[in-house]
């Protein structure tokens, strides 16, 4: 599972800047659009999920649709215009054509006064209202007088749209990766994390793997809660998973840990980052979509993986966070790592204990005869106890060696004779 970084990265750089000028959001069209350019890349199952619909605590909201909007200044000049940047309008902003003083006005527009020269992101899913985003700077030039405001947007019953693809492998256990498709024109955050996770699924298409992979093309927060909500059924086969997020700028890699911390997926993420020079983070229930996929109920294995940290760095939600952000270099560097990763889970094995209420009766199966003749006699029955214990399909080999102390070569011994006693089973 390798490749050469100049071309994959091109080409990912490529799939980034044709997603990246539209305007997405949580439902809509921009949302279909997308998907129907990364389903020229890999063969994507889309979901529509209709407005109403209870999804654990929350509902789907209106759809959301935007063709044109603007804002004249008291001399008739369009002083802000969609058609040039998509963020200059509060993302789901109800339509409006109304005349209003800049007084009025000023308590709809948002700018960042640290930043006088970028536009911000906002948004007001749930809150229907109507409002503008523009530098800082343009703010200040504002005159006083009358200005006339235009939305030409729609918020009715639709749906919310999602889409997923399945690699499948020799095992139904699987591990999920997932990406944001919300944001509009933001490339690190996220047309990074879809342009190189669509790349991931076609190349991990071409291999041959044990696991199964699972690829998904959310919304956020929402988009995660539907998709848990509407696939309890196989939640007991995922055996972990990374949120891909703000993967394409030149920043050092973190690993956000998932709520248990101490999974396959978090000791590997945390060891491959570490050969990258990144950082491990502790986990925490605010961020991306870890935080619905790690919340009690489910409590599922899943990390995050970026590079520069959300929030942390001054082109996060912002103009600033455009094509000259990212690089060729830092989308195939992504995609390496996250192919090392899969590389390193798929060799992992979980193993199931079919006699887990009390202790086997060793003897009576032969066990310990079987161990009779070995060098190290104790050592192998402590390693037969620990295995039993530990195979509880959470803990893999590396895991096992880890918590018992027991070397990986006992541990192999161990779990042979187990298998062969039917005692354990590979998950």
């Amino acid at each position: 599972m390798t490749m050469e970084h100049n071309s994959i990265g091109d080409q990912i750089y490529e799939l980034a800047k044709q997603l990246y000028p539209i305007c997405r959001s949580i439902t809509g069209n921009g949302v279909r659009q997308t998907l129907e350019i990364i389903s020229k890349h890999i063969p994507l199952e889309v979901h529509e999920v209709p407005t109403g619909m209870k999804v654990l605590d929350w509902i789907i909201p209106k759809e959301w649709n935007i063709v044109d909007a603007w804002i004249k200044d008291p001399n008739g000049r369009k002083i802000i215009d969609f058609q040039n940047h998509n963020l200059h309008v509060l993302n789901y902003s109800i339509p409006l054509r109304q005349k209003m003083e800049l007084e009025v006005l000023q308590g709809h527009l948002y700018s960042i006064p640290e930043q006088p020269d970028v536009i911000p992101y906002r948004t007001s899913y749930y809150k229907e209202q109507w409002g503008f985003c523009l530098s800082h700077r343009q703010r200040e030039s504002l005159i006083a007088g009358e200005y006339e405001v235009c939305i030409e947007s729609t918020l009715e019953p639709g749906s919310l749209t999602y889409a997923e693809y399945l690699v499948r492998g020799q095992t139904d256990k699987e591990f999920l990766f997932t990406t944001h498709i919300c944001h509009p024109s933001l490339a690190n955050d996220n047309v990074s994390g879809m342009a190189v996770l669509a790349n991931l699924a076609n190349h991990l298409d071409n291999s041959e793997t044990y696991y199964s992979y699972r690829f998904l093309f959310i919304p956020g927060t929402i988009g995660s809660i539907t998709w848990l909500d509407q696939n309890q059924n196989i939640l007991n086969n995922i055996k972990g998973g990374i949120v891909v997020a703000g993967v394409g700028d030149d920043g050092h890699f973190h690993y956000k840990c998932s709520r248990r911390g101490t999974s396959a997926i978090d000791r590997i993420c945390n060891s491959q980052i570490a050969n990258h020079s990144g950082q491990l983070l502790p986990f925490s229930p605010y961020g991306y979509d870890e935080r619905q996929f790690c919340s009690p109920g489910f409590n599922l294995a899943i990390g995050n993986i970026s590079k520069s940290v959300w929030g942390t760095y001054p082109e996060y939600h912002t103009s600033s966070d455009n094509l000259d952000f990212i690089s060729a270099k830092g989308l195939a560097g992504s995609l390496q790592l996250l192919i090392d990763i899969i590389k390193e889970l798929d060799s992992c094995r979980f193993y199931i204990n079919s006699c887990s209420r009390g202790e086997p009766q060793l003897g009576r199966r032969g066990l310990y005869s079987a161990i009779g003749g070995k060098a190290d006699v104790k050592s192998l029955q402590m390693a037969m106890l620990w295995a039993l214990n530990l195979s509880d399909g959470d803990h893999d080999l590396k895991a096992m060696e880890e918590r018992s102390g027991v070397s990986q070569g006992t541990l192999e011994a161990a779990i042979e004779l187990l298998c062969k006693s039917d005692l354990l089973t590979v998950e």
